[in-house]
């Protein structure tokens, strides 16, 4: 049981007098006008003369954020979603009765103001008000005086808090929307299709990762969260769809870290007769247009780093990163044990059933991801690593994949999609494989898909973004937890 708070009673007591002045502590709705960014807009240009010269009158709405008092005069300053401003409350003005209850109102209370704009002597925009009304009793304190709340655990806990006293906060959940909208719009206008897959589904499939797991009590089956929307979008391929883009939540039973939420936000696309060099491009001019609608400049500071977004981007083969800028020897790239050593002597976890390519992708999250600061695409991934990637003409060890890591993280996955049936059951046998011998991570099989495919799809390319990393990018946000309103936390003990 929470312990007594001071605090809370004193505000219960003045909730309980403004109730015996017949006050209502929650009201039903309100009509406010304008808002604290729309008054700027209008009256910001406007002198002190101009302002008492115009008799139009306001109703503004917010939450209390700072008082001080003077008597028979109180200055409060009032926020909405727009921002801030200050209002100014007389006893002459909005009468006794009505100041007598202002006097009871608390930081964080909810008001509703009636009144014109006129400046102060220090020339501040300011609400002389006529009319005050309680909307909302707050009955909790906010956090150290108000001032601001620094404690990330209770910020993420407490959203709500955090999104009230740190107005950077809502900035960054503001720009998340205008990043997603922006998506949303570029794929539309290069006449992509959005679609809806499910998120419970009989198989997971579409990413190497361990899902979670529930039951239908009615449908009496196991179903499991999607780990990725991929086989459904390929679907949709296959029903003659041709370009289809989902922003999607994805769900993966893994750890928690700066980097990994178990519930997070993905882009994915798939665009028939594209190719994955063509998909590289598109990414490409995507994040172009994103830097330049929402900062007007190719460059922006991260976490210490400048990152230029000026395409075209460098395009490397992963053996080549890990020999130019991972420094690793060409025996390592050749010769399975001598991998295998490598990573023990570097503490990087394998197990015995590693074959030599998910060895050297282990080594290049270690070796290069770190150091990959501009976008960069790495290609020629393994195909032992690419259970859904079409196999290189060239050489089949390697598939035609990309992955776009940018500010030392990987941010993109793209490749030009396998469409052989038989290619693609050997492959999920595999994996079947991988799962028995251990591997939680490992694919199923999925014989519908594999049906899908036999009915023939168009040769197609598919790509997924991470949008929760890239909004840590465009806002310098540290932490996936800083992007996300909700995050995942252990119980409180």
């Amino acid at each position: 049981m929470e312990p007594t708070n001071p605090l809370i009673e004193e505000r219960r007591k003045k909730a309980q007098a403004l109730q015996d002045m017949g006050i209502p502590l929650f009201p039903a709705g309100y009509d406010p006008d304008l808002t604290a960014a729309a008054a700027m807009e209008r009256y910001g240009d406007s002198d002190g003369e101009a302002l008492e010269k115009n008799p139009q009158t306001h109703t503004m709405a917010g939450r209390i954020m700072g008082r001080r008092d003077f008597g028979k005069a109180s200055f409060v300053h009032i926020k909405d979603r727009t921002g801030r401003i200050q209002a100014y409350v007389r006893k002459d003005k909005v009468g006794d009765d009505a100041f007598k209850a202002f006097k009871l109102l608390d930081i964080g209370d909810i008001i509703g103001l009636r009144g014109r704009f006129f400046r102060t002597k220090t020339n501040e925009l300011t609400l002389l008000a006529d009319e005050v009304r309680l909307l909302t009793k707050s009955l909790r304190p906010l956090p150290e005086k108000w001032h601001g709340l620094t404690d990330k655990e209770t910020r993420y806990r407490q959203r709500y808090i955090d999104l009230i006293v740190n107005d950077d906060v809502q900035k960054v959940f503001l720009l998340r929307s205008r990043i997603i909208q922006y998506v949303r719009e570029f794929f539309i206008q290069r006449d992509f299709l959005e679609v809806e897959t499910p998120m419970m589904q009989p198989i997971p499939g579409g990413a190497t990762a361990r899902p979670f797991k529930t039951y239908h009590n009615a449908l009496g089956m196991e179903l499991y969260l999607r780990v990725a929307p991929e086989l459904y979008l390929k679907r949709l391929i296959v029903g003659g769809l041709e370009r289809v883009f989902e922003v999607n939540r994805n769900f993966r039973n893994e750890g928690i870290d700066l980097k990994h939420n178990p519930e997070f936000t993905m882009l994915e696309f798939y665009m028939a007769y594209a190719t994955y060099e063509g998909l590289m491009g598109l990414t490409e001019e995507l994040f172009r247009d994103l830097l330049l609608r929402l900062f007007d400049t190719m460059v922006i500071e991260y976490e210490g780093h400048t990152v230029d977004f000026t395409p075209p981007w460098p395009r490397i083969p992963l053996k080549d990163s890990l020999r130019e800028i991972g420094q690793v020897e060409e025996r390592i790239l050749v010769d399975p044990g001598a991998a295998a050593g490598l990573a023990r002597e570097l503490d990087i976890h394998i197990a015995d059933r590693d074959g030599h390519g998910k060895i050297l992708t282990r080594l290049f999250d270690s070796l290069v991801e770190p150091k990959l600061i501009n976008p960069t695409f790495i290609t020629g991934y393994p195909t032992e690593t690419s259970p859904l990637s079409r196999k290189n003409d060239e050489d089949p060890l390697v598939t035609d994949r990309f992955e776009l890591f940018i500010g030392g993280r990987e941010i993109a996955n793209g490749f030009t999609e396998l469409n052989d049936p038989d290619d693609q059951r050997e492959r999920f046998q595999r994996q079947v494989d991988l799962r028995e011998a251990g591997d939680r991570e490992a694919q199923f099989m999925d014989e519908d898909y594999l049906q899908a495919l036999e009915h023939g799809m168009a040769p197609t390319a598919g790509e997924g973004i991470g949008i929760d990393r890239v909004v840590m990018l465009l806002t310098g946000s540290p932490s996936i937890r800083d992007v996300i309103l909700f995050p995942h936390m252990r119980a409180k003990e």
